[in-house]
């Protein structure tokens, strides 16, 4: 089977289509047969070397829509049922931009029935992010966060879930992305930041750093979305940064908005698994609003 590969650091070009074995499922785990897969900056990351792992064969991909082919023991799904999943990790030997992919069994959630399968394999890596983001905000009805990059994928989700929370959010994004994150629920628009210490949060999908704490209130909270890469606290700020976590229970309370019409998906473009590097290459020019998407 085929499954995109980087050997070697580099820009779209390192990414190659390899043949590899076909993976089989273990105890708790399913074989998921890949009907799309989103391409994320943290595959761009891998590629990159920014995570390490020089020397092996690294796999990429975390996001995958598709049908449960076959499964190991106690895995409590079985064949033919259409799911969602997030394969996580940055030094995997094999992703979901692949035929075929492995997971745990508990990172799998039902498909959503009101999209299409690439629609459905933009949400689990960057929906699961803005949620667990938001937990470690803990912001209560009325508190005021600013979401910086909000008309991106993180940021987009963020919009709408904290919108839902009862929280007042003010979105960040360029100029003509006005209409489109007042859509997704947000009360307030900028373009250029906001008075410093005047909101209660900071979600910082823009990974603006220190730029960004500064308009948080003393005692307030930063969430950043790369580990290890937000700024140090400072007057009282807690601060810290989402490490996405694989959790198929909470995958599936998100499955259930995006039916409800709560969660609106977002596809920028849908590449085949043989043009991963030209999916790479338009990545990298930036200016998404959306997720690109592999369709094997």
């Amino acid at each position: 089977m085929r499954a995109a590969v980087v050997s070697s650091f580099g820009g779209p070009e390192a990414v190659e289509i390899v043949e590899v074995a076909v993976p089989e499922p273990g105890t708790r785990q399913v074989r998921i047969k890949v009907a799309a897969a989103g391409v994320n900056p943290v595959d761009a990351g891998v590629r990159a070397g920014v995570f390490g792992g020089a020397g092996q064969r690294l796999g990429l991909g975390w996001d995958v829509a598709g049908v449960v082919e076959a499964v190991g023991v106690a895995s409590g799904w079985t064949v033919g049922d259409e799911v969602v999943a997030l394969a996580y990790g940055t030094a995997k030997t094999l992703g979901t931009h692949a035929d075929l992919v492995v997971v745990d069994a508990d990172a799998v959630a039902a498909a959503p029935r009101s999209v299409d399968v690439a629609h459905a394999a933009s949400l689990p890596l960057n929906a699961l992010a803005a949620a667990q983001a938001l937990d470690r905000l803990g912001l209560e009805p009325g508190q005021n966060l600013l979401i910086t990059g909000a008309a991106g994928a993180v940021g987009g989700y963020a919009v709408q879930l904290a919108a839902r929370l009862g929280v007042s959010v003010t979105a960040l994004a360029r100029e003509g992305d006005e209409e489109l994150v007042r859509s997704l629920g947000a009360d307030r628009f900028v373009s250029d930041g906001v008075a410093p210490r005047s909101v209660d949060a900071v979600l910082d999908a823009a990974i603006l750093g220190a730029d960004a704490l500064d308009w948080v209130r003393d005692g307030g909270a930063f969430v950043g979305v790369i580990p290890g890469a937000h700024p140090a606290s400072v007057r009282g700020v807690g601060t810290s940064a989402v490490e996405v976590a694989a959790d198929g229970a909470r995958l599936a309370e998100l499955v259930a908005l995006v039916d409800e019409g709560v969660l609106t998906t977002r596809v920028a473009g849908t590449y085949a698994l043989d043009e991963v590097v030209k999916a790479h290459a338009r990545l990298a020019e930036g200016g998404l609003r959306g997720r690109l998407v592999l369709v094997p």
